[in-house]
């Protein structure tokens, strides 16, 4: 039986997580190829519909990473982020989506490492969780 692969979708920052991104692509950093880069100018931008439909058409995870707050170059668009990201995690849950396949993380520009670091545990974590079970019984 093939190993589950799980498919993360990610919405990155412009200024510093898709920089991170490649920061770590350039140094060569090795980590899985299952996610799915959506590239943002900022994670105040992330509108909760993007992510459930990213649920809804196969994510077995999002990820959703930009500035540290206080490094916004939007002033506050990751403050905006980190409360609907709170909000979403709540109403996801009653649907069977447990609070773990959606992630909020800070990665700054220079971070490469740390980027490459929370792929890895992140794939490891859904890994572990499996298949979402809303793809069984989800019909769009």
């Amino acid at each position: 039986m093939k190993e589950f692969e799980p498919v993360i979708v990610a919405f990155f920052c412009n200024w510093c997580t898709y920089t991170a991104a490649d920061l770590a692509g350039t140094s060569r950093l090795s980590y899985p190829s299952n996610i799915k880069i959506i590239r943002m100018m900022c994670t105040g931008m992330v509108d909760p519909k993007y992510v459930i439909k990213a649920f809804l058409e196969g994510a077995d995870a999002v990820l959703v990473s930009g500035c540290r707050p206080g490094d916004c170059h939007y002033i506050n668009g990751n403050f905006k982020a980190r409360r609907r990201m709170k909000l979403l995690k709540e109403i996801l849950r009653p649907f069977g989506i447990e609070e773990e396949r959606l992630r909020l993380t800070w990665i700054g520009a220079s971070d490469g490492h740390k980027f490459a670091e929370t792929i890895c545990e992140m794939t490891a974590q859904v890994k572990k969780l499996g298949p979402i079970e809303t793809k069984k019984t989800l019909v769009i």
